[in-house]
């Protein structure tokens, strides 16, 4: 009774989100990642969908700091306005550079940021998923690019990427990318 009452209270947290019963799926991460090669800037190509990423022109943009964590700048064009949210990412173990751990805020615990394939000039796919009691799990997946747009031949690929190691795709949109404005 106590877990479907729980599962009531987070629904509408999680109404924008994507979600599915049981644990989170446990995909093959990028081997021999390098952070260095990753840093930068990055345009969402396509995502899950996020409550804290619903308009267009979103892009990441990463950089180490001088502490040695990972500065995480997000950028969106949202109600007619550039909303930008600054975050820090972390490798836990060096021995999996391509599990990073991001943050927001100083009152939130990181969140898994599973980089499982990039080739650091053209094309990034990226998963996260947050394991609630092991009853449910919410999804995030982002295919990012360099550039604001991608061959379909690589969005394909990526999404194949995705599907392979159990990640539904079902909810997946594209990132209105069109008239955005590079600074």
């Amino acid at each position: 009774m106590s877990a479907v009452y729980l599962l009531l209270l987070l629904l509408p947290l999680i109404s924008a989100q994507t979600y599915h019963w049981g644990a989170c799926p446990t995909p093959k991460l990028q081997p021999s990642f390098n952070l260095q090669q990753y840093l930068g800037r990055w345009y969402e190509i396509e995502k899950l969908p996020a409550s804290f990423a619903r308009g267009k022109c979103i892009e990441a943009n990463y950089s180490v700091r001088k502490d040695g964590t990972i500065r995480v700048l997000n950028a969106q064009f949202y109600k007619n306005k550039t909303r930008t949210a600054e975050g820090t990412a972390v490798v836990h173990d060096m021995r999996e550079p391509a599990r990073l751990g991001v943050s927001f805020s100083y009152f939130t615990p990181y969140s898994p940021y599973l980089i499982l394939t990039t080739d650091y000039t053209s094309l990034a796919v990226v998963y996260s998923c947050i394991d609630i009691l092991r009853l449910f799990h919410v999804d995030y997946a982002w295919i990012l690019g360099r550039s604001r747009f991608l061959p379909y031949e690589t969005v394909s690929y990526a999404r194949e990427l995705l599907m392979n190691e159990g990640i539904d795709l079902y909810r997946m949109k594209a990132t209105d990318q069109r008239g955005c404005k590079d600074n």
